[in-house]
């Protein structure tokens, strides 16, 4: 292999050396003080990763697992939930939630849509007996950062809890939990935490603890009222992948000494990098605003296997892509650029796409599209990051021409 292999999938990212090496630790037992140092050393640095006081517990299994997790232990058969979905993860909390036997409401939009805060507030008021609203804060299927912050506005003035996927937000885009009133928060390790899969992470608000308390679970694993418990003597509730505790040590080591914000910064600006060299290649983002940072989604010009076209970039550039899900098969590339990645790994996998595609079809690309995108990468460094997360195709454009 001529070239470096590049990850530019949206999960899973490319690790950091430090991970890497903590990975490689020699094992020690999870119920020994060794590994409850670790525990107690980390949990203030993930309540800041996560923006709470509150407990952060790590679970042993995927992001769907913690999804599993929440409405196993915030509701119970026949409890109502609405569920706002645009895209393939919105409807992992309806499946999720129906096979757990609750009642459940649909928002449903078009893929690459976000969702309007007010149709939840509608909703909330035709329905006061709602206990819960599941929602994406980015939904990776699209590439779509839904208004969480405004929606949590509204579900801390009822009785409904607001339980968000960060899976593809957590360390990439603010959502900070206390601050915005989100009553419980979840993610996975192999996005912006740039750790192997395997590992997820969830708090839960203070009234969402209580309603745990209140509700029970019959789910004899994921039991987060004995995992809290566990937590806080520095133990889980049960055998811990050990190794991937060293490593998610080491990425939490790497967003204190870089600053929080200076991560976020960073995955702002390769969005912008992206987007903008999307556009000057003469295609045409699948997510025209509200996009999430991290991942930029394209719509392929009719004709062009999807498939086939990955397969190619990888194949002759070591350049890993994703494509799309469902219905969207074989016409979307979603170039993940989160994690471990910089803006030279990025410059290459847009220099692939652009080599590969021109042999399948005719674009209008720029000649100097490299140098646009590096233009909105390096504009994005000196302006002042959206405060509430996310940001329109206008104010981008406008950033562009600084």
């Amino acid at each position: 292999m001529l070239n470096k292999e590049r990850l530019l999938t949206p999960g899973p990212t490319e690790l950091a050396p430090q991970v890497k090496a903590a990975l490689g630790r020699d094992m020690i037992h999870h119920r020994k003080d060794p590994f409850r140092e670790i525990m107690h050393r980390i949990q203030p640095e993930l309540g800041r990763l996560f923006g709470t006081k509150q407990p952060v517990l790590p679970l042993a299994c995927s992001g769907t697992g913690a999804m599993q997790a929440a409405v196993s232990n915030l509701f119970r058969s026949g409890d109502r939930v609405l569920v706002a979905k645009a895209g393939k993860f919105g409807q992992r909390w309806e499946d999720i939630a129906r096979t757990q036997g609750l009642e459940v409401d649909t928002l449903d939009y078009p893929w690459g849509e976000a969702v309007p805060a007010g149709d939840i507030a509608d909703r909330l008021r035709q329905r006061p007996d709602i206990a819960g609203v599941l929602l994406q804060a980015s939904e990776t299927s699209t590439g779509v950062l839904h208004p969480v912050e405004e929606i949590s506005r509204i579900t801390r003035d009822s009785d409904a809890l607001l339980v968000v996927d960060g899976i593809s937000a957590v360390g990439i885009s603010p959502c900070p939990m206390d601050r915005w009133g989100i009553d419980c928060l979840l993610t996975g390790s192999q996005k912006g935490l740039m750790l192997p899969p395997g590992l997820a992470l969830i708090s839960l608000s203070q009234r969402a603890w209580e309603r745990a308390e209140q509700a029970g679970t019959d789910c004899y694993y994921f039991n987060l009222v004995q995992e809290r418990d566990k937590v806080r003597d520095g133990q889980t509730l049960f055998t811990t992948p050990v190794n991937l505790v060293f490593g998610l040590e080491a990425a939490l080591e790497i967003f204190r000494e870089t600053g929080h914000e200076q991560v976020q910064r960073k995955q702002w600006a390769l969005t912008r990098m992206a987007r903008t060299g999307v556009r000057a290649m003469g295609l045409t983002p699948f997510v025209p605003e509200h996009y999430t940072w991290g991942l930029t989604s394209l719509l392929l010009p009719e004709g062009v296997d999807g498939k086939a076209l990955l397969d190619r970039i990888a194949a002759e550039y070591a350049v890993y892509m994703a494509g799309g899900q469902e219905h969207l098969k074989g016409r979307l590339v979603r170039i993940g650029h989160m994690g471990y990645l910089d803006w030279s790994d990025l410059l290459a996998g847009l220099w692939a796409l652009r080599e590969v595609l021109s042999r399948e079809v005719e674009t209008a690309a720029e000649p100097d599209f490299l140098e646009q995108a590096l233009q909105a990468y390096s504009a994005a460094w000196r302006e002042p990051l959206p405060a509430d997360g996310k940001e329109t195709e206008e104010t981008n454009r406008a950033g562009e021409a600084l």
